[in-house]
């Protein structure tokens, strides 16, 4: 080889390298060809895309003009202003004397707790008194043994959520069979005729909120990245419902990916959450979002993006508890909740209730309204869901 030759191949391999370098600089040697677009430690995941933003909000903005929640065999949903008592009404119930109980699945949420807070109240204004109030723990033969119990104390009315609608039928049938005015929360249990054996359901928009959640999640990727999901792995319509809703809306973003979803079963929904989030972060560290099936697991998914640094984890659930909100007024994780109006969906149920014992025709389904929140709307949806002011350890965390 001459002189020239060797000068021409040396600045050959050198032009080579210097190419190479360059190439592998910019895609951080990821070996694929979206290189830094997809590296999460390279990637703003929080990037707008108008277009995306315009879609989201669209399907938002029809989600607050349509009820999307139908009953368990089809019903058409009835929105829940439309259930009122007149003053003639209230004077009549008050002169029944009626007792009413309360049989809730489980306490540990600011959602039960609230149900049970307007239910109490609105009971009272209308001269029923309520002789118990039961929790199941999400355990379906505490909730036989709980309503066993009421049923000794021969109420008038029964308000409840059954823990599982198949295992706790019989147990329904007995207090229809002993005339007790049934008006359920969320779901029926089976086998039993709505406007016949019991009054109604009263349910949140299930499906609008969780595909609130979808749609908040797509408006903060701009429409691209990957999604674990966060579900209650058991038969429970309420959070089925939710499940699909939120794969439903989600295929409304081609290039939006449901990377993992992982069931929990309780009663640990926090710790079981936390688990499950932590794995899921594990093996797909490039996770842009996990969406979760109701506040209480939400906080385990927080409580995982923490102890894994991944404070830009962008995180959407169903229902306005107070550490999903607390989370949302310091513009952390959580980007968006579909909530309930629990408060409002209480008195519905106690209002129902009353039309059911004045002999007054009361739809078969009713749902409530859902509200698409973020940080922007956050401290007046929380007077409307809970029917107080926020307490000062939310205003103090959105005005830090």
């Amino acid at each position: 080889m001459t002189a020239a030759s060797k000068s021409r191949a040396k600045l050959t391999y050198i032009s080579a390298f210097i190419l190479l370098f360059l190439m592998t600089s910019c895609t951080g040697f990821m070996g694929t060809d979206e290189g830094i677009e997809n590296s999460k430690l390279n990637r703003d995941p929080h990037v707008k895309n108008e277009e995306i933003t315009a879609l989201a909000n669209a399907e938002l903005a029809k989600l607050s003009r349509n009820l999307t929640t139908h009953g368990p065999n089809g019903e058409e949903p009835v929105l829940a202003s439309s259930i009122q008592l007149t003053s003639k009404d209230k004077e009549e119930v008050r002169e029944l004397n009626l007792k009413a109980a309360i049989s809730m699945h489980y306490m540990g949420s600011d959602w039960s707790i609230t149900q049970v807070r307007a239910l109490i109240k609105r009971f009272s204004e209308l001269g029923i008194e309520v002789i118990e109030v039961t929790d199941a723990n999400f355990k379906p033969q505490k909730q036989i043994s709980d309503i066993e119990a009421i049923l000794k104390k021969e109420p008038d009315i029964l308000v409840s959520i059954p823990v599982d609608v198949v295992a706790t039928a019989p147990i329904y049938q007995k207090a229809v069979d002993q005339g007790v005015k049934i008006v359920f929360m969320n779901q029926a249990a089976v086998g039993l005729r709505p406007g016949v054996d019991y009054v109604t359901i009263v349910s949140p928009d299930d499906y609008g909120n969780a595909a609130r959640g979808a749609h908040m999640i797509a408006r903060e990727l701009g429409g691209k990245g990957k999604v674990g999901v966060i579900y209650h792995g058991a038969d429970f319509s309420t959070t089925s419902i939710r499940f699909m809703a939120f794969q439903d809306a989600i295929r409304l973003y081609p290039d939006i990916s449901i990377e993992e979803a992982q069931g929990i079963s309780g009663p640990d929904f926090k710790g079981e959450a936390e688990q499950a989030a932590s794995g899921m972060l594990l093996r797909h560290p490039d996770l842009d979002a996990i969406w979760g099936i109701w506040d209480d697991p939400t906080e385990g998914i927080l409580a995982a993006a923490r102890k894994s640094d991944r404070h830009d984890l962008i995180v959407t659930t169903v229902d306005l508890g107070t550490e999903v909100a607390i989370e949302m007024a310091k513009d952390g994780m959580i980007k968006g909740v579909g909530a309930q109006t629990v408060y409002e969906m209480g008195v519905t149920e106690a209002t129902a209730a009353a039309l059911a014992m004045l002999g007054k025709e009361v739809p078969i389904f009713i749902v409530m309204e859902g509200i698409a929140t973020d940080r922007k709307n956050l401290l007046d949806v929380w007077k409307r869901v809970y029917n107080q002011d926020p307490p000062r350890e939310l205003l103090d965390a959105y005005n830090n």
